[in-house]
C-alpha cells in the first residue's frame, strides 16, 4: 500500500508547490511594480521624493501590519483559501492603481495591494512545510522564494517595457488581469477539489493579540523575526523604489541598463537561494552565522559603492547589484527559525510574525532614503544627484545596526532555551578544533 501511494503523494506535493509558487510569483510582481514606475509616478501625480516614498511605504506598512492577522486567518481557514482572497484583493488594488485620478486614490490602491500580498508567502511556506520532508523544507522554502523573486524579473523587463511603450494604464491594468487569473487558478487547483490532504490541519481561532504575544515570547521565533529584519531591506529598497531612479538619474545609466541591474539582483538571488537552503538544512545550529555573515558582506558592498564621488562603471554596478541581490535570500532563514521553534498549531501566526521583520526594516529604509533625499536636495526637485543619493543611502546604516543587535540578543535567549532542553550549541572555536582534528 505504501509503495503504491508514494508516487501519488509526490505528484500532489509538486502540484501544490507549483500552484503556491505561481501565486507568490504574481504577488512579487504586484509588490515591485512601482519600482520601475517611480519617475512616471512623480510626473503623473505631481509629487516629490517623500510622497513617492510614502506610496511604497504605505503598501509595505499594510503588508507588515497584516502579517499576524493573516497568519491567524491561515491557521483558521487554511492557506489555499487565504491565498485566493489575497490574490483577488491585489488584483482590485492594481485596477485602482491603473486608473487612479490623483495621489489619494493611488495611496488607497497601494493599501489594497499590501493587504492582499500579506498572506501569500506565509501560506506558500505553510503548504511547503506540510508536503515535503523536514530536511528538504529549508531548500524548498528557498526555491519558493526564488520562484517568487522571478516576479521582480518580470517587473524589470516585460512590465517596464509595457509601461514605457504603452503607458501607465495598460501596464497596471494588465497586472489586475493577471492577478484575477492567478486567483482563479489557485481556487481551481487547491480549493475546488475539497481535498483535505492538500492543506495543513486547521486550528482553533486565536486573537491577533494573543498570537502576537505568543510569538514575541518565544526566543527562537524572535530570532527568526530579527533574521528576517536584517536580510532583505537593502535589496527591497533598491528593487521596490529607489534603484531604478538611482541608476538612471544619479549613475547616468539608460533604462535598459537599469533594468539589467535589477535583473542582476534577481539572478543573484536565484543562484544563491538553493545554496543557503542547503546550508540551513545541514547546519541548523549555525543559521544565525549565515544571517550575520550575509549582512556584513552586503554592508561592505554599500560602502564600496557609496564612497566614490563619481558615477561607477557598469561592471561595478553589476557587482553591487549581484551582492545586494544575493543578500535577500538570507532573510528566509528566519522562516526556518519559525518552523523549528514555533508550536505547530500556531505556525501560521509565527511565520507571519517573522515575515513582519523584513518589511518593517524595508519601511524604515525606503522612508529614510526618501526623507533624507528631500532634506538634502533643493525644494521642488524631482530628480536627485549622485551626492544626494550617497547621503540618503548612508542612512541604511540605521536599520542595519538595529538588525544586528536584534539577532545577537535574540540568539542569546534562544540558545539559553536550547541549553535548558539539553541542546548545547558549540562555539565557533570548538567547531574549528573539531574540524582540524579530523
Amino acid at each position: 500500500m505504501r509503495q503504491t501511494r508514494a508516487p501519488i503523494a509526490s505528484r500532489m506535493a509538486w502540484l501544490v508547490f507549483a500552484t503556491a509558487a505561481a501565486a507568490y510569483f504574481t504577488a512579487v510582481l504586484h509588490r515591485t511594480a512601482l519600482g520601475v514606475a517611480g519617475v512616471e509616478a512623480l510626473d503623473r501625480f505631481g509629487i516629490e521624493a517623500t510622497a513617492l516614498s510614502l506610496l511604497a511605504v504605505i503598501q509595505i506598512t499594510m503588508y507588515a501590519a497584516m502579517q499576524v492577522p493573516a497568519g491567524t486567518l491561515l491557521d483558521r481557514f487554511g492557506p489555499a483559501a487565504v491565498m485566493v482572497a489575497g490574490s483577488l484583493v491585489m488584483a482590485v488594488g492594481q485596477g485602482m492603481m491603473a486608473f487612479a485620478p490623483d495621489y489619494g486614490w493611488a495611496l488607497a490602491a497601494r493599501l489594497l495591494i499590501g493587504a492582499g500580498d500579506a498572506p501569500i508567502f506565509i501560506a506558500a511556506t505553510r503548504l511547503v512545510a506540510h508536503h515535503f520532508p523536514p530536511r528538504r523544507v529549508p531548500v524548498m522554502v528557498q526555491i519558493t522564494g526564488l520562484v517568487g523573486q522571478a516576479g521582480q524579473l518580470a517587473t524589470a523587463l516585460p512590465l517596464a517595457f509595457v509601461l514605457h511603450t504603452a503607458g501607465w494604464e495598460p501596464a497596471f491594468g494588465s497586472l489586475a488581469v493577471v492577478g484575477a487569473v492567478v486567483a482563479s487558478v489557485v481556487w481551481w487547483v487547491l480549493v475546488r477539489p475539497k481535498n483535505p490532504s492538500f492543506s495543513p490541519e486547521r486550528s482553533a481561532s486565536m486573537s491577533v493579540r494573543a498570537a502576537l504575544t505568543t510569538s514575541m515570547r518565544t526566543p527562537g521565533v524572535r530570532l527568526g523575526f530579527w533574521s528576517h529584519f536584517l536580510g532583505p531591506f537593502s535589496a527591497n529598497t533598491v528593487a521596490l523604489l529607489w534603484g531604478f531612479p538611482y541608476f538612471t538619474t544619479a549613475q547616468g545609466r539608460s533604462s535598459a541598463e537599469a533594468s539589467l541591474l535589477l535583473t542582476s539582483m534577481v539572478i543573484a538571488s536565484v543562484t544563491v537561494a538553493p545554496v543557503i537552503g542547503t546550508l540551513t538544512g545541514r547546519h541548523p545550529l549555525r543559521r544565525s552565522w549565515l544571517v550575520l555573515g550575509g549582512a556584513v558582506v552586503v554592508a561592505l558592498t554599500w560602502v564600496v559603492i557609496l564612497l566614490p564621488t563619481t558615477p561607477r562603471p557598469l561592471w561595478q554596478l553589476v557587482a553591487f547589484a549581484l551582492v545586494v541581490g544575493a543578500g535577500g535570500p538570507m532573510s528566509l532563514i528566519g522562516m526556518d527559525f519559525a518552523r523549528t521553534h514555533a508550536v505547530r498549531e500556531r505556525l501560521g501566526s509565527a511565520t507571519g510574525f517573522v515575515n513582519m521583520g523584513g518589511f518593517i526594516s524595508t519601511i524604515i529604509s525606503v522612508l529614510l532614503v526618501g526623507v533624507v533625499l528631500q532634506a538634502v536636495s533643493p525644494a521642488g526637485a524631482s530628480e536627485y544627484t549622485l551626492g544626494e543619493y550617497r547621503v540618503a543611502f548612508a542612512a541604511l546604516t540605521v536599520p542595519w545596526i538595529i538588525g544586528v543587535v536584534g539577532v545577537f540578543t535574540s540568539r542569546r535567549d534562544a540558545r539559553a532555551v536550547l541549553a535548558a532542553e539539553g541542546v548545547l550549541v558549540p562555539s565557533v572555536r570548538e567547531v574549528w578544533r573539531r574540524y582540524r582534528a579530523r
